[in-house]
């Protein structure tokens, strides 16, 4: 299975294959046609305390990604829809943050790839 990230302000491509947005909240600024979400995962995205905790601070990484995959292990239903809105061609989690690299959307493809 293909499983890339992307930033959903990123222009869409063919070769994004299904778009499915990881966010708690839809990004600001952005109308639904010009995203081209497949499928919103709202139910993935890190708890508001665990998100605001982090603050996308890389030195906080390593705990974010063991806190957030707690809380994924406990919400094994929104795991599994996630898996079966997933594409085995290919799979884009997109997310919003400025922080590119330090954000739910890699620690979510790093859970999945495990």
């Amino acid at each position: 299975m293909k499983l890339r990230v992307k930033r959903i302000y990123e222009s869409p491509v063919a070769g994004d294959g299904r778009r499915i947005l990881v966010d708690g909240v839809w990004p600001r600024g952005l109308s639904k046609d010009k995203a081209r979400v497949d499928y919103w995962a709202r139910d993935i995205a890190p708890s508001a305390r665990l998100r605001q905790w982090f603050k996308h601070d890389a030195d906080k990484w390593d705990e974010f990604q063991r806190r957030y995959f707690e809380e994924l292990d406990a919400n094994a239903e929104a795991v599994a829809e996630l898996r079966r809105q997933m594409d085995d061609e290919g799979t884009t989690l997109l997310f919003s943050a400025k922080e590119e690299r330090y954000n739910n959307a890699w620690a979510l493809k790093a859970y999945l790839e495990r």
